[in-house]
């Protein structure tokens, strides 16, 4: 008998430390395990970027012709998950104050984003267009048309959910984009800019002491976005963009070069991680035509990098 209860308690026993081996996981498992977990770790610039990719793909859903009670239906059915609950009651109760889908054709099919800036902690200013399409683009590729849209997006109890979305509509700015993927930015022009042209020239940097006193000694893109109605005999206000790479723009820092003969350096607009954009000093000097327009663009910081 005594016999018996030794062999059970010693396989009861066996039967545990298996039990316990198997479920531990080896150093390479317990690795990849580990690398797994980082790579689904997303930063809040990521998280806020899907946030409004996913919401832009709802408006299409949200007809604004539809009867009040159908429409808040399909309001709440379709933005609940992306919006403040403070957002979706004003929405709620006048409905026309919502995003969605105006007519049949064209129809919002996404948000193109423009620019993700942090405005506060825990909150992100998110620009962008509204892309809309017809059935000829959605077989064939394009734009229909272009709304601009901005929205502030705030992290409430763990969750970025927006809390305020403005459209500007056609009639208010309609702005258009120049994109440059050369050099990674995009600018926000009025829409009286559209058939704007783009010239491409070299800024040089001259040497400040020592033997390159007064050579050239750095060089660099300097892009220019003109007006549409500028001519020889009405010149009007142009807006440079000179570009730097990093390590240009630090060495102007410590002032090993200069450009131009102001006493002051350019004023940065942007960077991203491989070019500084900046502004030259006295750009407008002689106060052309349009020169307060190029100024009111310019306050409204028009350049976002990617």
């Amino acid at each position: 008998m005594k016999r018996a209860l030794l062999f059970t308690f010693t396989l009861f026993v066996i039967a545990s430390l298996f039990g316990c081996a198997s479920s531990k996981n080896s150093p390479q498992e317990e690795k990849q395990k580990k690398e797994n977990s980082q790579h689904t770790i997303e930063s809040d610039e990521e998280i806020v970027t899907h946030l409004i990719k996913d919401f832009g793909s709802k408006l299409q859903n949200v007809s604004l012709q539809a009867p009040k009670d159908l429409l808040n239906k399909s309001i709440e059915e379709n933005y609940a998950d992306f919006v403040t609950p403070t957002l979706l009651g004003e929405w709620m109760k006048n409905p026309q104050k919502a995003p969605g889908r105006k007519l049949s054709s064209p129809w919002p099919d996404r948000i193109e984003i423009l620019s993700i800036e942090e405005s506060a902690k825990n909150a992100f200013e998110v620009k962008g267009e509204v892309i809309e399409i017809t059935s000829v683009e959605k077989v064939n590729g394009g734009i229909a048309g272009k709304q601009p849209i901005s929205l502030m997006v705030e992290k409430i109890n763990e969750r970025w959910l927006i809390n305020k979305v403005t459209l500007q509509s056609s009639d208010e700015s309609n702005s258009i984009v120049y994109e440059n993927t050369q050099y990674g930015f995009n600018f926000l022009l009025p829409y009286s800019w559209k058939e704007y042209k783009i010239l491409t020239e070299t800024w040089e940097g001259m040497g400040i002491e020592g033997p390159q006193s007064g050579k050239i000694v750095e060089t660099g893109p300097l892009i220019t976005i003109r007006h549409p109605k500028w001519t020889i005999q009405n010149p009007r206000q142009d807006i440079p963009i000179l570009i730097f790479t990093l390590s240009q723009w630090n060495s102007l820092q410590q002032e090993e070069f200069h450009i131009g003969a102001a006493p002051v350096g350019p004023s940065e607009l942007g960077r991203n991680s491989s070019y500084v954009f900046a502004l030259p000093a006295r750009y407008n000097y002689a106060f052309p035509t349009g020169y307060k327009e190029v100024e009111e663009i310019l306050q409204n910081k028009p350049l976002h990098p990617f």
